[in-house]
C-alpha cells in the first residue's frame, strides 16, 4: 500500500488526464478552472485509502474516486452561486470570473463528468456504487437547503445544527469510504463501519473548522479569522451559545454583526469573549474529540488485521491535528 503521500501523488496525476471537451469553451474552462484550484482531496483520499485497506491495487477505484472530487467541487461551484461568494482558495470563484449563469451550466456539466467517471468503475459493483452515490448527492442537497433555512432563523438548535453539517459535509465523505470499501473487497458490515467512521470523522472535521474560525489562526484556517462571526453565521459555537444564553447575552450574538458602530475587530473580540464566558470553546474541543475517538474506535472493529488501517488512521489524525 502507498504511503498517503504517494497515493495522493497518484489520484492528482489520474486527475490530470481528466480531459474534458474543449468547446464550447465557457461551458468547460470553468471545470478546468475549478479542477486545478487544489483543495485538500480529502474525498477521493479517502476513498482510496478505504480500497486500500482490504485490496492491494486501488486502481480500480481510481474513476470512482475521481468522480466523488469532480462532484465535491460542483457543489463548491453552485454553493458559490448562492453565497455570492468572490473568493475560493484564495481565487476568483467561477461565478465571479464568468458569471452566474456560466457557472450554473458549467456545474451541471461537473455533475455529468462525475457520472461519466462513475461509470468507470467495475461493472459488476456498479449498480451498489450508484445507489451509495446517488443517496449521498442527494444528502448532501438537503444538507444545503437546510444551511440556508438557518441564515433566516433567529434561532437553531445544536441537534438541527449537526443534522445540517451531517448532510453537508460527513455524507460525502461517508460515501467515500462506502464505495472505496465496497470497491476494495470489504464485507458489507466493514463497509457500513467505515462509512460511520468516516462520518463522525468528517462531523470532527467541521465541528473543528468552526472552532478555528474564531480561534485559529489565518495560516491554519487558510482565510482571514472572523468571518463567520461578521456574517452572522449559525455555527456550531454560536448555536451552543445560544443555547446556554440568557435573553440580553442572546440579543448580542444576533445583533453584533449588524452593529455599524464596532469594527470589524471589535466585532469578532465581543463574540468571542461571548464564547469564553459560556465556556464555548471548551465544548466544541470536547465535541470534536469525542467524534475523533469514536471514529478511531470504529477502525478497531473492522475485520482486517490492525496494521491494514494505519493509513486511515494517519489520514484522520492529520485532519484533526491542524488544531493542535
Amino acid at each position: 500500500m502507498p504511503t498517503n503521500e504517494q497515493l495522493l501523488s497518484i489520484f492528482e496525476n489520474h486527475l490530470a488526464q481528466l480531459e474534458p471537451p474543449v468547446e464550447p469553451e465557457r461551458l468547460y474552462a470553468p471545470l478546468v478552472y475549478s479542477m486545478s484550484g487544489g483543495g485538500k482531496r480529502l474525498r477521493p483520499m479517502l476513498l482510496l485509502l478505504a480500497c486500500g485497506a482490504y485490496s492491494d491495487d486501488i486502481r480500480p477505484a481510481l474513476p470512482a474516486a475521481t468522480a466523488v472530487e469532480v462532484f465535491h467541487n460542483f457543489t463548491l461551484l453552485h454553493d458559490d452561486i448562492m453565497d455570492n461568494a468572490s473568493v475560493r482558495r484564495g481565487k476568483p470563484t467561477v461565478c465571479a470570473k464568468w458569471g452566474s449563469n456560466v457557472a450554473i451550466l458549467s456545474g451541471d456539466a461537473m455533475l455529468i463528468c462525475a457520472y461519466r467517471m462513475l461509470r468507470r468503475s467495475p461493472e459488476e459493483l456498479l449498480p451498489r456504487i450508484l445507489d451509495i452515490f446517488n443517496k449521498m448527492a442527494a444528502e448532501v442537497c438537503e444538507g444545503q437547503q437546510y444551511d440556508m433555512d438557518f441564515e433566516s432563523r433567529t434561532r437553531v438548535s445544536v441537534v438541527d445544527y449537526m443534522r445540517m453539517i451531517e448532510l453537508k459535509t460527513s455524507v460525502l465523505l461517508a460515501g467515500s469510504a462506502s464505495i472505496g470499501a465496497l470497491i476494495g473487497g470489504a464485507s458489507d458490515d466493514d463497509c457500513r463501519k467505515l462509512s460511520r467512521f468516516a462520518g463522525e470523522l468528517g462531523l470532527a472535521f467541521q465541528l473543528q473548522d468552526d472552532l478555528l474560525d474564531s480561534f485559529g489562526t489565518e495560516k491554519e484556517l487558510g482565510k482571514r479569522i472572523g468571518g463567520d462571526i461578521l456574517e452572522g453565521k449559525q455555527t456550531y459555537l454560536m448555536v451552543t451559545a445560544m443555547s446556554r444564553a440568557d435573553e440580553s447575552v442572546r440579543d448580542i450574538l444576533r445583533h453584533t454583526h449588524r452593529d455599524t458602530s464596532l469594527t470589524d475587530d471589535e466585532k469578532i473580540a465581543r463574540i468571542k469573549a461571548v464564547y469564553e464566558q459560556l465556556d464555548v470553546k471548551r465544548l466544541t474541543e470536547q465535541q470534536i474529540s469525542v467524534r475523533f475517538e469514536r471514529a478511531l474506535g470504529i477502525l478497531d472493529t473492522l475485520d482486517i488485521p490492525r496494521e491494514r488501517t494505519i493509513h486511515l488512521r494517519e489520514f484522520a489524525s492529520s485532519l484533526i491535528g491542524r488544531r493542535k
